[in-house]
């Protein structure tokens, strides 16, 4: 393997053709090994700023390789730096490695059955959204660029990042703090990619400037006070409070918003209140998310939320305690335009053009984002929806039935390595 590596290191700047066919050589003899830890890991998930033993096989694998590797960085976090044998550019590659608290129904030889405490509550845990391939995936380029380590014309710094879901409440966690702690410094670029569970295989789907949303999560707490279910009138009935609370927040965006300048989404995703059917509640708590693209809107939709909340508390004689943000605050995803129009060429030569897609802005969040405010970043989806699939088929990430085909990870393996080789040939050229 390494002789094998060594002879693409060589060659790789001279002739695009027999370097891309020698990156697809590697990324064939890897293969294996990256479904092989992928198992392991959908097997064994772990929620976030928890993921310990992801962490350790991550940091033995990149000590084994002959990689620099500090651990413990932003609690679980793992970064392993390669330092090519040429001056050049530090090229960033991130992976994020937590889990979600979600009950997998896909009946896999390697399901997971793995429980945790989450919110002091014992949780199923999932790789519902695809991190373990992540994980995965960059394990198998670190091994090919290291095998190539005198001949690459910069320095690779692999980001294995813990909590990219959010800390648990009142911790800090994921890309935020890792930027905090220093991550960043020195770098030069920054490339990520996530799989996709409705994009087919072999297929990238990119998108300049912003391709995610920013994301705020909420907390409220509504205090009424508690009566017998017989006698609502001698109380202040919660639920129903909330109940109106939902749909009125919902006229956020339907009727305060320009949505022609831009997207924006207020979801709420838990309500826990009451104990028995015959007794109304003095306390409930509601959960939630915003989206949006626009730094203005989100300023008056955080506006119009709270004002929403308060006055519907108040005409129902209730109070509310609003955190917002409450523990998830990420930036939109910003795809440097000029990093993209550059690596384009790189990506339509890995994928082939027809496979490289330019997509709609989407309202799900990513703290890669973080990472793509301190230096230009490229963040891109690769397909894995079996080819057998009918298109209006699909199963969303976050859920039970998550299920990504694991032959798309070759092409996440292939795309890393070229986005770093290809970079780091055009900023020497320079």
């Amino acid at each position: 393997m390494r002789f094998l590596l060594f002879t693409f290191a060589l060659l790789t700047f001279a002739s695009p053709l027999i370097a891309q066919n020698l990156v697809d050589q590697i990324a064939d003899v890897l293969e294996p090994k990256v479904i092989e830890w992928r198992r392991d890991f959908h097997e064994h998930p772990e929620l976030s700023n928890r993921e310990f033993r992801t962490a350790g096989i991550v940091a033995d694998h990149l000590r084994n390789l002959g990689i620099d590797v500090t651990t413990e960085v932003a609690h679980t976090g793992v970064i392993g730096i390669l330092k090519g044998g040429h001056p050049g550019p530090t090229v960033a590659l991130r992976a994020d490695m937590d889990a979600l608290p979600v009950k997998e129904r896909v009946d896999l030889p390697f399901k997971s059955v793995a429980t945790s405490l989450y919110r002091d509550e014992e949780v199923p845990v999932m790789h519902a959204c695809g991190h373990d391939t992540h994980v995965a995936m960059l394990m198998g380029v670190a091994e090919a660029l290291a095998g190539m380590q005198a001949d690459l014309r910069g320095t690779v710094k692999f980001i294995f990042q813990p909590a990219e879901e959010g800390p648990p409440p009142g911790e800090e966690g994921g890309a935020e703090l890792m930027v905090k702690e220093g991550v960043m410094e020195g770098v030069d670029v920054i490339f990520g990619l996530h799989i996709a569970a409705g994009t087919y295989v072999g297929q990238l789907e990119y998108r300049p400037k912003g391709m995610m949303a920013a994301v705020d999560d909420f907390r409220i707490v509504l205090k009424g006070k508690q009566a017998h279910g017989s006698a609502p009138w001698l109380g202040i009935d919660p639920i129903v409070t909330a109940a109106q609370i939902v749909n009125n927040l919902q006229t956020i965006v339907s009727r305060s918003l320009q949505l022609t300048k831009a997207a924006a989404v207020v979801t709420v995703g838990s309500i826990h209140g009451g104990v028995r059917s015959n007794i109304i509640p003095e306390e409930l708590e509601m959960l939630g998310t915003i989206r949006t693209f626009d730094p203005e809107m989100r300023d008056k939709l955080h506006s119009r939320f709270r004002t929403i909340v308060s006055n519907t508390a108040a005409s129902n004689g209730a109070t509310a305690e609003i955190q917002l943000p409450y523990s998830a605050h990420y930036p939109v995803t910003f795809n440097d335009p000029d990093l993209t129009s550059s690596m384009l060429e790189t990506l339509e030569r890995t994928a082939g053009k027809d496979n490289v897609i330019m997509i709609d802005a989407i309202t799900g969040a990513e703290d890669f984002s973080f990472f793509a405010n301190e230096v230009p970043g490229l963040f891109l989806f690769v397909g894995g929806k079996p080819l057998n699939i009918p298109k209006e088929v699909s199963v969303s990430h976050h859920t039970p039935d998550f299920y990504v085909d694991e032959s798309g990870m070759k092409l996440g393996v292939r795309t890393l390595m070229n986005l770093t080789l290809d970079y780091m040939e055009k900023a020497t050229r320079q």
